[in-house]
């Protein structure tokens, strides 16, 4: 039995969630909340990347949510309108033909917006991992290159920092620079997909957590559903953030004054969906 943990996209207030989520769901059953942290597969993208990194580095779930809730931390302030920036984004790959085109449109914008310098973010995502190194894991991280418009998949055997893997996953067009790695620039994994599912094919029992309504707009393109259909005859379980969750990430999910509600969010969502959870899971 192979079983896979796919941690999804959703900005600073992504990341309270789904630790809010996995803590909840320990605080109702530690053995189920241990064998997800356990999985066999883990994927990350985005916000989930800084997930994935912090759950696999051995750090408590208890700690890793004190610190969501912490009034202090290295995260950055980001005045952000999410409709604009939408709205920017959709002008950019208007008439795309395919979706590298697509992707690549939106590296062209991500190159040109003028952001905080490289090495500032990348400060922000070193300060977020509990351990600086890979973990003896089978965990994959997504971003995507701008200048082809392709995915590329991090894991501990493609020699690349894990700090820089995450920073790539984490460059949100628009808002923050893209990475540089081995002379290319890389952007956030979501441009692809928010939850970049497919990757856990092969395995037979998979949870995403998916910090957005199941209606959400997404400007990867690639989708849940079609991912989900590539894990063919595996159980898959899908936890989307409650309604009171998705008021938590406010409108916009990317500052750090929503890590606390989001946190305690998801944790109450994770104490409410545990049981279902664990009969995916077993």
């Amino acid at each position: 039995m192979k079983r896979g943990l796919v941690l999804a996209g959703g900005g600073v207030a992504g990341i309270a969630w789904e630790i809010g989520v996995l803590r909840g769901i320990e605080e109702v059953d530690p053995p189920l909340a241990a064998a997800l942290v356990a999985a066999d597969v883990v994927v990350g993208t985005s916000a989930g990347s800084t997930v994935a990194a912090q759950i696999t580095s051995g750090a408590a779930l208890a700690d890793l949510y004190a610190a969501q809730r912490s009034d202090t931390s290295a995260e950055l302030e980001v005045r952000v309108d999410m409709d604009e920036l939408i709205g920017r984004l959709a002008g950019a790959v208007e008439g795309s033909r395919s979706p590298e085109e697509l992707r690549r449109r939106i590296g062209a914008l991500a190159m040109g917006t003028p952001t905080v310098d490289e090495a500032t973010r990348r400060a922000v995502i070193e300060a977020r991992l509990a351990a600086p190194g890979w973990p003896d894991r089978d965990v994959s991280i997504v971003a995507v290159d701008v200048e082809t418009g392709r995915e590329v998949v991090f894991d501990r055997g493609s020699g690349v920092p894990l700090v820089d893997a995450v920073a790539a996953s984490c460059a949100v067009p628009g808002v923050w620079p893209p990475v540089t790695i081995a002379g290319r620039r890389y952007m956030d994994g979501g441009v692809r997909s928010s939850t970049n599912a497919d990757l856990a094919a092969g395995c037979d029992r998979v949870v995403v957590l998916s910090p957005a309504a199941p209606d959400a707009p997404s400007l990867g393109t690639s989708t849940l559903r079609d991912e989900l259909r590539t894990l063919g005859p595996a159980e898959v379980a899908v936890v989307h953030a409650s309604p009171e969750a998705i008021a938590a990430f406010g409108t916009n999910p990317l500052a750090p004054g929503t890590r606390r509600p989001s946190a305690e969010a998801g944790r109450e969502q994770g104490r409410n969906e545990a049981g279902r959870l664990a009969a995916t899971w077993t």
